[in-house]
């Protein structure tokens, strides 16, 4: 009977406690298409290993064929590769780097991160060389050039590392974010809806009317939500040489933050739960172990509490009445599988 109270209780002061209200900027909750990431790609040598390198195959006895060239010592001798095969040096390693959304300038220097392609360790090693190009496979411009110590993160992962501010930039990578004249405002995936893009869609032609930039133009000639996540924004002609200055103006608005959709998230190796507050459950019975889960209540000799559709029972509600009851983690997880398979979880079930 003292369950059944507790949650009686709770149920109350969900009733009665008053809405609370809460705003966020545009730009916590969304982006501004073409304001991307990039990631450049390309394939370098790794030298000065320990014995744990690998010249035993073409790729990487190539490598540094190629190195030896570049240099000034090309291999002229028959069979030349051949001689490479004791190397235990050296390795071949796939090299990456991620250009920031804002772009980057020749000069700059960003951390690399190189993948050993052969070889049984990283450690102790200095990339020698690696020459990045872009996403774009038919562009053959050699964006970045990269060198050198090895840095090991993971004693379990040798093969994979970091080289900190190794890849300096060799060409300028601009990020533009304005197409004939439009700004488009993307939302995040967890705020991503038809609801909120159309709110957002007429909280900008608002913001836009306040000073004076839409004369009187319809809203679909201005701001348009052409789905659940993209909202095309025209740049008015007050603004058109200081589309920065828009763009700026038109993310510090506020909007009344929005509602995401229903999920619950778990992680069943880390043994965590995190649930928005919105995951209804719906008439269902599980039985698992010695606890009986009953609709709106958690169950072992009681019946089950009856409330109207108004005030439909919360999955957040369950789990803390599992958590009274010493449930594990591990049972409390299985429990709201067994809620999803029966089609009675209202809200998306998300397994990490």
């Amino acid at each position: 009977m003292v369950l059944r109270t507790l949650l009686l209780a709770f149920c109350v002061i969900v009733t009665f406690s008053g809405p609370v209200s809460a705003s966020t900027r545009l730009k916590n909750i969304c982006r501004i298409k073409g304001q991307e990431e990039n990631v450049l790609r390309g394939y370098g040598l790794v030298v000065g290993l320990n014995g744990t390198g690998e010249a035993n195959d073409a790729i990487t006895m190539q490598a540094i064929a190629r190195s030896m060239e570049i240099m000034g010592n090309p291999l002229v001798m028959d069979g030349g590769l051949n001689e490479l095969r004791k190397i235990k040096n050296a390795a071949v390693v796939m090299v990456t780097a991620t250009v920031p959304a804002t772009g980057a300038r020749r000069g700059d220097r960003i951390d690399c991160f190189v993948s050993g392609l052969s070889g049984k360790s990283l450690a102790g090693g200095r990339l020698a060389f690696a020459s990045l190009q872009g996403p774009n496979t038919l562009d053959k411009r050699v964006y970045a050039l990269c060198q050198g110590q090895v840095t090991i993160d993971d004693p379990d992962q040798p093969m994979v590392g970091v080289v900190h501010g190794g890849c300096q930039m060799e060409a300028d990578i601009f990020t533009p974010f304005v197409r004939d004249g439009h700004i488009t405002f993307v939302l995040d995936k967890n705020h991503a809806n038809f609801q909120t893009s159309d709110e957002i869609a007429k909280l900008i032609y608002e913001q836009m009317a306040n000073y004076g930039a839409t004369d009187s133009t319809p809203i679909e000639d201005m701001v348009r939500a052409i789905d659940a996540a993209n909202i095309i924004v025209r740049i008015p002609e007050t603004w058109t040489k200081d589309p920065v200055g828009f763009a700026s103006d038109i993310l510090d608005t506020r909007i009344a933050e929005p509602e995401p959709e229903a999920r619950v998230t778990i992680n069943p190796r880390a043994g965590t739960i995190v649930i928005s507050g919105e995951v209804e459950i719906g008439d269902v019975i599980v039985s698992h172990k010695n606890v009986v889960v009953e609709a709106e209540s958690v169950s072992q000799t009681f019946s089950p509490i009856d409330v109207d559709d108004s005030n439909r029972p919360k999955l957040d509600q369950l789990v803390t009445q599992l958590n009274s009851l010493k449930v594990p983690t591990s049972d409390v997880i299985e429990i709201i599988r067994g809620i999803e398979r029966n089609g009675k979880l209202h809200g998306r079930l998300i397994i990490e």
